[in-house]
């Protein structure tokens, strides 16, 4: 390895190590606006230049376009260096407008800090600068192109990282222009990396426009819950109001970027329709009137029906803190549960894929990144874990080969293979290369014949209950006869929210809502407790689920979300969000992470003082503070239920696992914040005798059909209710075969209407070749009544399609 000495300081780094990147290995902050290290050099901006004083480089050259050598000896102070790079600055800034004291950039400004630090403190330039007009790019990203310093980093991302094209560089010597052919909302998912990775004004967070300078944030580290990945953030939060999300750097997770799903779905924690205080029947009370409620109705249920009369349910986006206390609460009182998933499939796959990781099978994104071989199997990147997307990208300009199997129409920023086959072609696929068999000229003989040249081939496979048990059983066995093979072969599962590894490793059978709602209807459940679920608005079949709630003797439902399950509860009581509680969170690779408290909770002040002023009156507490922890309202109801004291220390993390959850104990809460993370040994939990907790063997799973799918706008829980999000829904369609819509009558473009006994739903047909052959695809989306259909997935003998008779508008 190379070993050259910067500044007096010797370093020895990798072969080909750019020489500004060896300097900050020691601690030397060489200037920079064109380089980033996710994008490489291109050697724009000329403003990292250092002295080359011994080696194969002699004098001033750019620290970013030359490889480290042995035996360089390197200066950045050199007067020469320093003159030219002050040069350079003042160049940059004949044209700049100086509005620091108006630009949202203001603190956190490349461009400032080297404008300072070169020197520069007075402006000199007389003349006429030049001006563009900015562009509108739509709700996430505001456009201000005369603070531009044409360092080309916009363009580089978003069109070679990213794989986006509608936005680039035009023009030409000094009227280059970034933007988009014509005004309009900006197409890629993860265009919010646009602000992150400008190095001045141009692009700012019109979200946050005006609401605060760098220094006016309370600035925290923490995780992404939005999809299963867990990507790493930063959380800004000002007055009581989180006003911005950043991506935080991680090696091996997100590397420097979120997607805009990540970025942007952090409204729901300073709503102003959030609950924030107790209530009974619907009318406010004290938390502690609630409290003294739901003991004495639970005590007389368990009376007259016994413990297992009463049932949790919580969900896959509570912290780990919150998951651990449902399972010692259900063991402790002898409650049915918790029960965490929507459906059995759901349920089933995702504790099937949880058991079947270990460290040497799953890869991370990075690793991902490295693979020569990519095999999809049931998983919508973009649309069900968005970074996953931004990684296969970069393998595949690594040179990986993509393949896709799954019955749905997708895209990504990519070349990549699809076979639009559903679950039991999936399954046979799978199954048949695991076997060795495909040799020959079909695709299928292709593929395997792929694998078994390849040398780093990792499969992605899909645990959300869309693909079947089976399909994550093949999968698995694939993988490891790879691995037998001699190939460093990766798995890697994707899950359906930010703690479903968790959940799966900790529900015992049975987990889902479709083993709980016959329990509730034959009224052998006759009081629920709903933690951080909407059952209301995330669960299939709507009336039964309406029906069955409408038996029960009591509902307490402890949210911080406002929906209709809160609105028909009996008690309910305000929880904290994971940015005043902070909580961990495992994501789809067992990796613990921990985000941190970012405020401690309380209604906004632009909402306390109505836009104006705060309140001018002294309060002995914070105003909208009463929402405490589902832990602690958990613990603290259990504790008036029993004489056990469920009381752990509220904000020690390690002392609540320590109590609580001794199974995700020992894990070190720095290392879990740093950059390797630390791997959940978490042992299965056995299901009582003779409970078929999944569909072991290899049975097919089903085929055809209609399939419910997330969109990357407009479905996830927490997101959805961004309005800058809302903007960008596209329509929800439903996707079918042009074969199977011309058999039903239908073309499309159509308005279809799909019926079944719970109701009936109009939506848009489009038909596509890339849909599996019988089967119907709809998005769970906000804006459609997908809750009539029975089940997540069911037979198009259930589900009746033809044309309406209304015209799509």
């Amino acid at each position: 390895m190379p070993k050259l000495t910067i500044d007096d300081r010797t370093v020895e780094v990798p072969e080909g190590t750019k020489v500004i990147d060896a300097a900050a290995q020691v601690g030397i902050e060489i200037p920079r606006f064109c380089y980033h290290p996710a994008l490489g050099s291109v050697g724009a901006c000329r403003v990292c230049a250092v002295k080359f004083l011994q080696g194969p480089f002699k004098g001033v050259q750019m620290s970013c376009m030359v490889d480290a050598a042995d035996g360089m000896v390197v200066s950045t102070t050199d007067p020469e260096a320093v003159d030219f790079r002050r040069h350079v600055i003042e160049w940059l800034m004949i044209n700049h407008p100086h509005d620091c004291p108006v630009c949202d950039e203001g603190g956190h400004c490349l461009l400032q800090d080297m404008t300072v630090s070169g020197g520069h403190g007075l402006r000199l330039y007389q003349g006429d600068k030049r001006t563009y007009l900015d562009q509108d790019l739509g709700p996430l990203v505001q456009h201000e192109m005369n603070r531009c310093i044409q360092c080309y980093r916009c363009s580089r991302y978003y069109q070679e990282f990213s794989g986006y094209r509608d936005l680039g560089v035009m023009g030409i010597a000094s009227r280059v222009y970034y933007g988009r052919f014509r005004p309009g909302p900006l197409e890629s998912p993860f265009s919010g990396n646009l602000i992150d990775i400008c190095p001045t004004g141009v692009y700012t967070d019109r979200p946050s426009r005006y609401k605060g300078r760098n220094w006016d944030y309370q600035r925290t580290p923490s995780v992404c819950i939005h999809c299963c990945l867990g990507c790493r953030t930063t959380a800004a939060v000002r007055y009581r109001e989180v006003v911005r999300i950043e991506a935080r750097f991680s090696p091996t997770v997100n590397g420097h970027f979120i997607c805009d799903r990540g970025r942007y779905g952090y409204p729901y924690a300073s709503a102003e329709t959030r609950p924030r205080r107790a209530r009974i029947g619907g009318a406010e009370t004290d938390f502690e009137d609630a409290r003294a409620e739901v003991a004495h109705r639970i005590s007389n249920i368990t009376a007259y029906h016994g413990p297992e009369a009463i049932a949790v349910v919580g969900s896959a986006r509570s912290t780990l803190e919150t998951l651990a206390a449902e399972c010692r609460i259900c063991s402790a009182l002898g409650w049915k549960g918790p029960f965490l998933f929507s459906g059995a499939a759901e349920y089933a796959a995702a504790r099937k894929a949880a058991g079947m990781l270990t460290p040497e099978l799953t890869v991370s994104l990075e690793g991902l990144k490295q693979a020569d071989l990519i095999l999809i199997a049931g998983v919508d990147p973009v649309n069900e874990a968005p970074m996953l997307a931004m990684a296969l990208r970069q393998a595949w300009r690594n040179g990986a080969h993509i393949e896709v199997l799954d019955p749905r129409p997708l895209t990504m920023p990519l070349d990549f293979v699809h076979r639009p086959v559903d679950a039991g072609g999936i399954f046979d696929c799978l199954g048949s290369l695991a076997e060795g068999v495909g040799e020959g000229s079909d695709d299928r003989g292709k593929l395997a014949d792929r694998l078994d040249r390849c040398r780093r081939p990792v499969v992605v496979c899909g645990a959300t209950g869309l693909m079947d048990v089976p399909v994550v059983e093949q999968a698995g066995r694939l993988v490891r006869k790879l691995a037998e093979n001699g190939k460093a072969a990766g798995l890697f599962f994707v899950m359906t929210g930010a703690n479903t590894f968790a959940a799966a490793r900790l529900t015992e059978h049975p987990g889902d809502l479709e083993t709980l709602l016959p329990l509730v209807e034959d009224r052998r459940v006759r009081a629920l407790v709903l933690v951080e679920n909407d059952l209301l608005t995330a669960f299939p079949d709507l009336g039964r689920v309406a029906d069955a709630l409408a038996r029960l003797d009591l509902l307490v439902v402890l949210d911080f979300l406002d929906h209709a399950t809160v609105r028909a509860a009996q008690v309910f009581f305000p929880t904290r969000t994971f940015f005043e509680t902070g909580g961990t969170f495992v994501n789809n690779e067992a990796r613990l992470q921990q985000a941190a408290p970012a405020f401690a909770g309380g209604s906004p002040i632009s909402q306390t003082g109505g836009g104006s002023h705060p309140p001018r009156v002294f309060r002995t507490e914070i105003p909208g503070n009463r929402p405490r922890s589902a832990r602690r309202i958990l613990c603290d109801l259990a504790s008036t239920l029993s004489e056990e004291a469920f009381s752990p220390a509220v904000d020690d993390a390690q002392a609540v696992l320590a109590q609580i959850a001794p199974e995700f104990f020992g894990f070190d809460p720095v290392e879990a914040r740093g950059e390797r993370g630390a791997w959940a040994t978490l042992p299965l939990r056995r299901s009582p005798a003779g409970a078929d907790t999944t569909t072991e063997g290899n049975m097919p799973p089903e085929t055809g059909g209609l399939i419910l799918v997330d969109a990357v706008f407009g479905t996830e829980v927490l997101s959805r209710t961004s309005p800058w999000l809302q903007q960008l829904e596209s329509e929800p369609v439903l996707t079918a075969h042009p074969d199977d819509a011309a058999r039903w009558g239908l073309q499309s473009g159509d308005l279809g209407e799909l019926s079944t006994e719970a109701g009936i739903l109009e939506v848009l047909l489009r038909t596509s070749t890339q849909t599996a052959a019988g089967t119907l695809v709809l998005p769970r989306h906000r804006r459609l009544a997908w809750q009539i259909f029975p089940r997540l997935r069911t037979g198009l003998d259930t589900v009746r399609i033809r044309k309406s008779d209304r015209e799509a508008s």
